[in-house]
C-alpha cells in the first residue's frame, strides 16, 4: 500500500522562483507515476498561485508518462485574479519534457441558493466489505467487486476516509483518489477481462481528467464515490463520478477519458 506520509510529502511543493514549484515524486514500484500525484500537485500549485481561493475546478491532459524517482516542476500561470474568482494555467515537467498540462479555476466561497439533485446514499458496507486498492493509503470498503471477470453493469460505489489533514490539502487528495478505478468501471461489462489483464490483454491509461468542486471540503468522515461508464469506443473509455458526504451532499464531481486499448 502506498505510504501516507510519503503522499502528504509530496503535496509539500517548493517554490523554486515566482511562478514555478517543485514536487518530489510518490516512492512506488511502478513503471511510471500515477496520474493521480499530477492532480494533487497541480491542484495544490494551483491554490499557492492564487491564495485566500479554493479550488473550484481542476482539467488535466496526461502528454506523456512522468518518470519515478524524479521531481515534477510545475510552471503556474495567473491568467486572470479578481476579488473573488481566478483563472490559473499549468505546465509540469520533468527531464524528458512535458508531462502534463492542466488548467484550475478558482473561486472564493459564497452565500447563495442551495440545492441537488442526486439519489440518496446508501448504508456504508460493514467492515467485512473493505478492499485493498494499493494507491489509497486509509481505509476504503465497497458493497460490490470492481474486478469481476463476468460481465457487470459499468457502474462501481466506492466508500473511502481520508484521513484529517489541513483544509488546504483535502482538494488535493480526493483529487488524487478520483483517478484510481474509473478505468477498472469500464471494464466490468466486458466478459472474462479485470486489470490484471493490464499490459498484455489490453493497454490502459488516462488522457485526461477534471474534478469540479461544489462544497467546501473536511477530512476524517466517509466519502462515497458513486461513479459509471456510458462508453468505451475506438479505443478509449470514458467514467464519470461523484462524491458525496455521508449525509448525501454532494461536493464534487469528476470525469476522465482514457486509452483502453484490446489486442494489437
Amino acid at each position: 500500500m502506498t505510504d501516507w506520509n510519503d503522499l502528504l510529502g509530496c503535496l509539500e511543493l517548493a517554490t523554486v522562483s515566482p511562478g514555478v514549484f517543485e514536487g518530489r515524486s510518490q516512492q512506488l514500484e511502478y513503471r511510471r507515476l500515477f496520474g493521480g500525484q499530477f492532480l494533487a500537485q497541480f491542484a495544490r500549485a494551483a491554490v499557492l498561485a492564487a491564495p485566500g481561493k479554493e479550488l473550484k475546478s481542476l482539467h488535466t491532459q496526461f502528454t506523456r508518462e512522468g518518470r519515478t524517482g524524479e521531481p515534477v516542476r510545475y510552471e503556474v500561470d495567473v491568467v486572470q485574479e479578481g476579488r473573488t474568482f481566478a483563472t490559473v494555467r499549468l505546465v509540469a515537467r520533468q527531464g524528458h519534457g512535458v508531462v502534463a498540462v492542466a488548467s484550475a479555476s478558482l473561486h472564493g466561497w459564497e452565500a447563495g441558493v442551495a440545492r441537488q439533485t442526486v439519489e440518496a446514499v446508501p448504508r456504508l458496507p460493514g467492515v467485512e466489505r473493505g478492499v485493498e486498492l494499493g494507491l489509497l493509503p486509509w481505509e476504503s470498503r465497497a458493497a460490490s467487486d470492481l474486478d469481476t471477470v463476468k460481465s457487470e453493469a459499468p457502474v462501481y460505489e466506492l466508500w473511502t476516509r481520508i484521513p484529517a489533514v489541513r483544509r488546504e490539502v483535502v482538494p488535493a487528495v480526493l483529487s488524487y483518489a478520483t483517478d484510481l478505478t474509473l478505468i477498472g468501471t469500464a471494464l466490468r461489462p466486458v466478459d472474462g477481462v479485470t486489470q490484471g489483464g493490464s499490459g498484455s490483454v489490453f493497454a490502459s491509461a488516462v488522457t485526461s481528467h477534471t474534478v469540479w468542486f461544489h462544497r467546501p471540503l473536511e477530512s476524517g468522515g466517509w466519502l462515497l464515490l458513486r461513479q459509471e461508464s456510458p462508453v468505451a469506443a475506438h479505443g478509449r473509455c470514458f467514467g464519470r463520478g461523484d462524491v458525496l458526504g455521508e449525509g448525501g451532499e454532494l461536493v464534487a464531481s469528476y470525469a476522465q477519458e482514457g486509452l483502453l486499448r484490446f489486442g494489437g
